[in-house]
């Protein structure tokens, strides 16, 4: 890769800084120009000034005001390289605006369809709403740019009849990832069609489109494109292009413009409205009314945002005067050279940054990488993953940016379309993310299950310099790479009044939190989970009721998943005084959960669990029976514990399980397994009391204490695995790959989760058993 090379002379870029010191005054890196690039100081002042010299009123009103916008209506033309014999310039609020008077006034005619581009802006698909269409399609970006069009030659042979129009909507650059669709897409599909019509979203059967004789007409979003890049409309010519100016100049906010070209025009269809200055009368007694001859007025509804578009004027001399054309190149590509060199510079950079494993800490996006200007804007979209490959959520990211005075966007960024495609999510992961999650668009719910929901977004204008790209890799190496996960929270919360509101409700969520609880009432039986909001009772031995029953055989030793795996298709149920134990759909039975009840009418019986001797309670004939005719086995018998049994290293007080009171599963680790069936078939096989989820695998193998929800507890060291794991816990089928998975991954090791014991307080000891835990706890690390 060779080093950056400046496009802007030293003496140009002094001129260009001096216009934007206010960011060095606020100690504020802006990459956020994508959203909206920023204005020169002297280009607003100009514009002030023009104000305060010039009596400017409605241009209905005004001659002077009405020139200064046929002015401006000649620099838009001027500056897209074309004249007023090709397109009209409509002005718009903006280019949201200009893409729903197309919709709205396109004719489709009699079979005319509407297809659009998957990566697109939100308001692209608001189109859906209002177009006239018989049919509407998705398109994918290489159905429009990868030479699909129809390959017999023109679309509509001679004699054919054409019934109608149809219309083909795209982004000319991705604003989530900077891509550029190549603009020779334009000329194919308006002489040949498209061989491929998309996925029909909207309307009746689908029908074959091979021969379908329909005019095609293309509506090409530019917002994102021209902010900094020339578009030649002599070279390529879409019959709508739909843009806003602030993208381009930072101010004036509140106008864009819809160009139409001669052929798009003749694609309109009658007006179903008309505003004030569109007509050359209107009869308020009947429904009598002519539009004006000038195309662009029948479509300008009321007065124009006149002192908005007269201040475009200074906009226009700005970029001329601090970016001056060359022999070689004009204002415009300039720009594209300067902002497509500095994101070909920050991807390279991005690619370094390694964690300490040699794991990358970037996950960039992107279709053709940062090799062609012509297909590569000024943008780039990552996500940052911890050392373990897990990723770090966009929300995250943004409280660390802005503590560090670096504006950047994070989100879907209005492209849900593309954040599909780039993330991979499917239309259930889409479901799961905005139906059933409740996520929405411009919020910082940035995972779900370990899954981006969004991403990172930086993106370059002509003040962007190379220092700014140089700050943001800083931040990014000692956010992430030299710091520990818990330092850089801490830090967050430390500095979190500083934060927008928004923000500072996401640092609430920066600490993993308490996911589920599971109780396993019978040893080597299935589990009872308690989700969130739910709580459940703590005792001097862990979670109440967990351990505290176990299936004996004949010989009085304890039955396990080892010996038997169909225990774990015995799933029990707590209710108000029983514990129920079910075995398919229609097979259970009951036991008291109050241990006087049980003493009552049972006999005493010692068993043994890890070689301890352990006191028991027989819970009966019934549930005997009900055991061996379920799994297959004579003489087996249920026990319950009814005696003290300590631990031999510290003498904690322990159930019935084999080595500590709880054991702790971090999500994130069994993530990292990837194996071919759901997360929480994978979570249940290892059978945890306690399930978090903290965005980086395996970094629980590392505590010595923590808290949860206020209550403390030791790491007593981590769960050395044996081949129960390899049993699915909802079949009951083996599977030995998992063993070998974790000994590859722990280079092998067999450590998976961490023991922990809750660390006694002062209070007396019926008020510890009145504790509780609760699904939502916060997890602190000590």
């Amino acid at each position: 890769m060779s080093p950056y090379r400046p496009e802007f002379s030293p003496s140009e870029q002094s001129t260009i800084d001096a216009e934007f010191s206010r960011l060095a005054r606020n100690k504020s890196v802006y990459l956020d120009h994508a959203g909206t690039t920023l204005y020169a100081e002297n280009q607003v002042k100009a514009a002030a000034e023009q104000l305060q010299r010039t009596v400017i009123c409605n241009p209905h009103t005004c001659r002077t005001a009405g020139d200064f916008v046929d002015q401006v209506r000649f620099k838009v033309l001027e500056f897209f390289n074309t004249t007023a014999e090709d397109y009209h310039v409509i002005f718009t609020a903006n280019a949201t605006a200009a893409l729903s008077l197309v919709a709205e006034n396109f004719d489709f005619g009699a079979s005319g369809d509407f297809h659009f581009c998957q990566e697109n802006h939100t308001s692209v698909l608001g189109m859906r709403e209002r177009v006239q269409a018989k049919g509407i399609y998705m398109l994918k970006e290489d159905e429009i740019s990868g030479g699909l069009a129809k390959r017999n030659g023109k679309m509509a042979q001679e004699g054919c009849r054409k019934t109608g129009n149809s219309l083909v909507t795209f982004s000319a650059q991705c604003n989530f990832s900077g891509y550029k669709i190549p603009l020779d897409a334009i000329g194919k599909i308006q002489n040949n069609g498209l061989s491929q019509a998309g996925k029909q979203t909207w309307g009746s059967v689908a029908e074959s489109k091979e021969s379908t004789h329909n005019d095609y007409y293309i509506c090409l979003d530019a917002a994102s494109l021209v902010a900094t890049s020339p578009l030649d409309l002599q070279k390529h010519r879409p019959d709508y292009v739909c843009l806003s100016f602030y993208k381009v100049f930072g101010y004036p906010t509140g106008v864009g413009a819809l160009l139409v070209s001669r052929r798009g025009a003749e694609a309109f269809g009658k007006r179903r409205f008309f505003g004030g200055g569109t007509v050359n009368y209107a009869y308020p007694h009947s429904t009598d009314y002519q539009l004006r001859e000038s195309f662009h007025q029948r479509y300008e509804d009321g007065t124009l945002p006149f002192l908005a578009i007269v201040g475009l004027l200074e906009g226009f001399r700005t970029l001329e005067r601090l970016v001056p054309k060359t022999a070689e190149h004009g204002t415009m590509e300039r720009i594209s050279r300067h902002v497509f060199g500095l994101a070909q510079y920050l991807e390279d950079q991005l690619k370094q940054l390694k964690h300490p494993n040699g794991e990358p800490l970037i996950r960039l996006y992107n279709k053709a990488g940062y090799q062609e200007k012509s297909r590569q804007g000024g943008i780039v979209a990552f996500n940052v993953l911890t050392e373990s490959g897990s990723y770090v959520g966009f929300g995250e990211m943004a409280c660390v940016a802005a503590l560090h005075g670096i504006l950047l966007r994070t989100g879907c960024f209005c492209n849900i379309g593309a954040c599909q495609y780039y993330l991979g999510l499917d239309e259930d992961a889409m479901d799961a993310i905005y139906k059933r999650a409740g996520r929405i668009c411009g919020d910082y719910f940035d995972l779900i299950d370990g899954r981006p929901t969004g991403a990172v977004r930086v993106s370059f204008g002509y003040m962007t310099t190379i220092q700014d790209v140089e700050e943001l890799l800083k931040m990014l190496r000692s956010s992430y790479l030299a710091t520990r996960p818990q330092q850089r929270i801490r830090f967050i919360e430390e500095q979190a009044e500083q934060l927008p509101p928004l923000l500072k409700e996401r640092v609430q969520l920066l600490r993993p939190k308490l996911l589920q609880m599971a109780i396993y009432p019978v040893k080597s039986c299935a589990a009872f989970k308690i989700e969130s909001p739910g709580s459940w009772p703590l005792t001097d031995q862990g979670l109440k009721y967990d351990r505290e029953w176990m299936i004996v055989d004949m010989n009085g030793m304890a039955l396990t998943q080892k010996r038997c795996t169909e225990l774990c298709l015995i799933r029990p149920v707590i209710k108000a005084d029983q514990l129920e134990l079910q075995f398919g759909a229609d097979s259970a039975v009951s036991v008291p959960l109050s241990l006087e009840d049980q003493a009552s009418d049972s006999a005493k019986c010692v068993s043994k669990v890890c070689r301890q001797p352990v006191e028991g309670l027989d819970c009966g004939d019934e549930v005997a029976r009900w055991l061996s005719q379920s799994l297959g086995l004579e003489g087996l018998r249920l026990l319950r514990q009814s005696g003290q049994r300590n631990s031999s290293k510290d003498q904690q007080k322990l159930s019935l399980v084999n080595q500590a009171q709880f054991l702790l599963l971090n999500k994130s680790s069994v993530r990292s397994l990837q194996f071919e069936e759901s997360l929480e078939e994978t979570v249940d096989r290892f059978r945890a009391n306690i399930i978090i989820d903290t965005g980086c695998a395996f970094e629980e193998l590392a505590y010595k204490a923590l808290t949860i929800g206020g209550l403390r507890f030791q790491v007593e060291g981590p769960c050395q695995r044996c081949d129960m794991i390899c049993i699915n816990q909802r079949t009951g089928e083996r599977s030995p790959e998992t063993l070998t998975t974790i000994s590859r991954l722990q280079q092998g090791r067999m450590r998976f989760g961490i023991y922990i014991t809750r660390i006694p307080n002062d209070q007396p000891d019926s008020e510890v058993k009145e504790q509780q835990m609760t699904c939502g706890d916060t997890v602190l690390v000590e």
